[in-house]
Formats: C-alpha cells, structure tokens, sequence
C-alpha cells in the first residue's frame, strides 16, 4: 500500500483517498478536440473560458490543442494564468476599483489583455488608469442577448459606448462580446438554437452597424457551453468562448442526452449503510457545491449522478455527506468507493487544489489548480 505522503502519480483510482477530484483524460482530450475541430471548421477563433478548471495544465492543453488565448473571469485567475506563461487573456467581466487598475497594469505590461464595459464609468476608469501608457488596454464592449446580467442592449447603445472609446487615446476598441447564459435555462434543444442564433444575431447586426459609422470591429465574441454543443456559428463571428465543454457536467448531459462525455467526477467513499434505502458518502457540499439547476433543459434532479449507474443520484447533501438510495439491483458496503459526476463542474473544481487526470483507471497526471479561490 501506498503511504498517504507518496505521489499517486502510477496508482490505481481505488488507491487515492476521498473525496479527490478525477479527470478522464481520454474524455477530456476527446473533449477538447472536437470543440476545437468545430471552430476551425466553422473558420473562428477558440478562446476557452478556463473559469471552468482554474488549471494553467489544463488552459495549456487547450491552447496546444489550437485555442488563441484563454478567458477568464477574474484578474486572480489572468494573474495566475499569466505567470504561468499564458500571454493573451480576456477577461469577460468588468474590472472596477483602484487596487484592480493597479492590478490590471500591472497584467497588461505583461500580457496581452482585453477586459469588458457596458458602461461610460467603465471606460472612464480604464483610461484614465492607462493614460501615459506605452500601449492602450484593449476593451470588448459587453452586449445583453437576453440573459440580462452585465452588458447593453444591442444597437445604439453599444454605438455611443464605442464612441466614447474613440475619443481616449489610453483604451482601444478591440471588439463585441456576449454570453447567452439564458441557454441553460432554455426548455428544449430547438430553444438553445434560437437562443444560440438571435445572440450571435444581435452581435453581428450591431458591429454592421458601429462599421456604418466608420467605426472598425475587429473581434465578435460569442458563446456558452451549451448553445454551441448543438447550435451552428454564424458567419462573421470572430471568436467562441465555451468553458465546460473540456469536462461537460450533469448540466451539459441533460444538453447532449448522454453522460458518456462528462469527464470529471468525484471520488467518494461510501462510510454508513444505515438502513436499506439510504448509502451515506463523505463527500458534501463542500466536494461536489450545492448547486442545482432549477429550470430548463440543464435543470438536475438532484445534487449529482453516479458515474456507475447516471439513473441514481444524490438526493441529500450536508457539509461533510451525500446520501443516495441504492436501486434493487445494486448493493453498498461501507468503504466502497464509487464516483459522482457533479452538476456542475466550475464550483466543482474550485474545492480542489489538486486534479488527478487518470486513465484507464490508472492516475497518470496530478493538475494542480492554480487559481482556486483566485475570485478577486
């Protein structure tokens, strides 16, 4: 037996204590290829939303396997993903507060970077915190396509943001981008099409619209996992940005009908059997996240599936626990190990410090997660 203290880099799963955080690597890089496959056929860039696994190993696969830059959400994460040797980030989001204008300074003299605006504050900020730079910080402006977080409505108003850029020196207009979250919540595979399509739609019209004005658009940035797991990218799209698709989680199974492509799964151990309907696991919320998706073709059933049997899952999580009923023809012992695909993998990941990337049931690599907790 291996000590607790060893690598576990050659042991088999069954040898790693729980809960641990595992990656099929097989999957995974099936994963990464077929979402790169379909960018390069439809002629766009990939830029992977590494929000999703937090881990330079991983946003490096992605970008060997042909992605051009990575996304992420937060200055932690571009700061780790930089120092790791990753020089193009955007950050999907918008960066508000002094000690994060020093922050992103200090980031864009070593990276290239973009950041988001929806707003005349925002670009205000920026260029007053890059005026006298060497060279000016790009911005996306951020468009609202319905799922009515950040961003404006398309047409006009994203007109009179793009013009406010133009009259500082110190920030550049780079080009549009939005996120169709409201995809996860769509009721049927033809709702995430349409929603897919008006999307990239409402971008598309918008930059013919700023290039009417003279104004140059030189990136169109879409995406979400799921609308682009089914959905077709429309000509003049310039850039996707999908993050889940490397793992895809019980949410993106509800999407594709299957949970053959998830790759991610936790390892738990099953430590009581209290009567015959109830399996006791001592993995909680705090290894799987309490989140559930309430609404829409994503929606989950409970709190996770087993990766033995996707018809079981867990219908009770406490911190330290997760409980299942085990069906008639399957039986528990205490000290079993079995594996939980999560809802979803993003909160996932983020309990971890460590990925074992295994194959073939042997652990072949150890992902260290750089950026967890790197939410600032």
């Amino acid at each position: 037996m291996k000590s607790l203290r060893e690598p576990y880099r050659g042991c088999q799963v069954a040898d790693l204590d729980t809960p641990s955080l595992l990656v099929d690597l097989n999957v995974m890089e099936r994963n990464i290829r077929w979402m790169q496959e379909k960018a390069n056929i439809s002629g766009v860039k990939l830029r992977p939303h590494v929000k999703t696994h937090r881990t330079p190993d991983l946003a490096k696969k992605q970008v060997m396997a042909g992605a051009q830059g990575i996304t992420v959400a937060k200055l932690g994460e571009a700061e780790v993903m930089a120092s790791a040797g990753i020089n193009d980030i955007f950050v999907a989001n918008e960066i508000v507060g002094d000690i994060k204008m020093e922050r992103l300074l200090a980031l864009s003299r070593r990276v290239r970077i973009a950041v988001g605006v929806d707003s005349a504050e925002h670009i205000k900020m920026l260029a007053e915190a890059f005026d006298g730079e060497a060279r000016p910080l790009d911005v996306m402006v951020d468009i609202d396509t319905g799922d009515h977080r950040t961003g404006v409505a398309p047409g006009e108003e994203v007109l009179e943001l793009a013009r406010l850029i133009l009259y500082r020196d110190s920030v550049r207009l780079r080009g549009l981008f939005t996120h169709d979250g409201h995809s996860y919540e769509a009721n049927d595979l033809a709702e995430i099409r349409a929603i897919s399509l008006k999307s990239q739609q409402d971008v598309i019209e918008t930059a013919t619209l700023l290039r009417r004005e003279g104004i140059a658009v030189e990136e169109l940035s879409v995406g979400s996992t799921p609308s682009l797991l089914v959905s077709d990218i429309v000509p003049g799209v310039t850039e996707i940005r999908p993050g889940t698709y490397i793992f895809m989680d019980g949410d993106q199974a509800q999407v594709i009908g299957s949970y053959q492509h998830c790759a991610l799964s936790v390892l738990a151990t099953v430590i009581s059997c209290p009567s015959p309907d109830r399996v006791v696991l001592d993995s909680g919320t705090k290894a799987l996240t309490y989140f559930v998706q309430r609404h829409g073709i994503t929606r989950s059933k409970g709190f996770g599936v087993l990766k033995e049997r996707s018809s079981v899952y867990l219908y009770s999580l406490s911190d330290e626990h997760g409980l299942f009923a085990p069906p008639q023809d399957m039986s528990f012992h205490i000290g079993d190990k079995v594996e939980i695909i999560p809802n979803h993998a993003c909160p996932t990941c983020n309990l971890y410090s460590v990925m074992y990337g295994v194959r073939n049931g042997e652990v072949q690599e150890e992902f260290k997660i750089l950026a967890r907790g790197m939410s600032r």
